[in-house]
């Protein structure tokens, strides 16, 4: 057996052989969650014109300077001014005109007066409140101007960005795609849910769990199903995928048993490398590239605890980088412990956890037992404990390194 490489020499392998997927301009909800690959920069003010903020009418401040309810001022009532329907374009001074919420200021007018300070009149408008310039109209460019840098090169596109975008008439943005990932579990004991069980057999929860670990990562998952211990259908469905494949991950096969299917067919290759790394659980891992494209593949174990962990420390990370988000990888946080653990000298454990941001500050609890098969405490924990490889124990009230595993960045 090798020595066990450490998590961080592994992750350094993978991230250093891993290039982010080409840009190119997308339509906007396409991008949404991904980030940017150029500077936008707008090509109109916002608003673009002034206008206005009320319903009411459009007037020259100075002619209301005196209105109140005791001594009201009247005016003409010369038209009506729509969003969308501006036809009338000035005003002259002693008159006033209908406007609806974000209809075009007329030249002349310096103010609009609110319906609720009017009598609504139509043909002549009785107005009880004087308004200041510039009451209640939104002056063109007062949110953004024309130049004005609106999204950096690698801000992470959300709601907020498309609609800023949208505003200012960008149809598309340059964004690297999502990665399309194809997901094998190899295991002749493996049946699909919905399916009957026989005594040696049991249900494919892992293909599930790396798929949805990689959409919700921002990827395009395919989940491809079960394929038995037999090398070369793994190689035919390997193969198979590859055409739409930037990247494949696998689970299962790859430790040292007499039926790992995965590290028996590609080994031969030369070029993924199997090993162990120092990490609990998770240790058996295999990382390369294959096909033509050299698409790279992560095959990682099969208990599901040791696969979901392997995504989140090695995949997740890599379909970041070809994505072009950053940080490639989970940031820490730090937590009290409410009890004591142990871990392993060498290796650098991930306990699962239940982590809450109290009033006290941030807590964390261990969840379940080690065991890389217990997939029930996966489900119910929300981070991971993470120990060094040289603490072997860690009392109640320390202070651990935390990963939020449901804390989006």
């Amino acid at each position: 057996m090798p020595e066990p490489i450490s998590v961080d020499e592994h992750l350094t392998r993978i991230l250093d052989s891993i290039e982010p997927l080409p840009d190119f301009p997308q339509p906007l909800m396409e991008t949404m969650g991904l980030a940017a690959a150029e500077n936008v920069v707008s090509s109109i003010a916002l608003p673009s014109f002034d206008n206005s903020a009320m319903d009411g009418y459009a007037v020259r401040a100075a002619d209301v300077a005196t209105a109140s309810a005791d001594a009201p001022v009247h005016l003409p009532v010369v038209g009506e001014i729509g969003a969308g329907q501006a036809r009338l374009l000035a005003l002259s001074p002693g008159t006033a005109a209908k406007i609806m919420t974000g209809a075009p200021v007329p030249e002349g007018a310096d103010a609009v007066v609110p319906y609720e300070w009017t009598d609504r009149g139509v043909a002549q408008v009785r107005i009880t409140q004087a308004a200041d310039v510039g009451a209640h109209v939104r002056r063109a460019g007062e949110d953004v101007s024309e130049g004005d840098l609106l999204v950096e090169a690698g801000t992470i596109l959300g709601p907020r960005h498309l609609g800023l975008l949208a505003s200012v008439g960008r149809a598309t943005v340059r964004s690297r795609p999502r990665p399309r990932v194809v997901v094998l579990s190899t295991g002749s004991e493996l049946r699909e849910p919905g399916t009957a069980l026989g005594p040696d057999s049991i249900y494919d929860g892992n293909s599930w769990l790396l798929a949805a670990s990689a959409r919700r990562a921002g990827a395009i998952a395919y989940r491809v199903g079960i394929v038995p211990d037999e090398p070369r259908a793994f190689l035919d469905a390997l193969n198979d995928q590859l055409v739409r494949a930037d990247l494949v991950v696998t689970s299962g096969g790859v430790s040292q048993g007499d039926f790992d299917v995965v590290k028996e067919a590609l080994s031969p290759l030369g070029t993924v490398w199997f090993g162990p790394v120092a990490m609990q659980p998770g240790k058996p891992q295999g990382f390369g590239v294959v096909g033509e494209d050299r698409v790279p593949i992560f095959t990682l174990p099969g208990n599901p605890v040791s696969s979901y962990i392997s995504f989140e420390m090695f995949v997740q990370p890599a379909l970041r980088k070809l994505m072009g988000k950053a940080p490639y990888s989970r940031p820490a946080t730090r937590a009290r412990l409410t009890h004591g653990l142990s871990s392993p000298a060498g290796r650098r454990q991930f306990l699962r956890g239940s982590f809450e941001r109290g009033r006290g500050g941030p807590t964390v609890s261990p969840v379940g037992g080690p065991g890389s098969h217990l997939i029930g405490g996966l489900a119910d924990s929300n981070a991971l404990i993470v120990v060094p490889e040289d603490t072997t124990s860690l009392p109640a009230g320390e202070m651990v390194q935390v990963l939020a595993l449901d804390e989006e960045f």
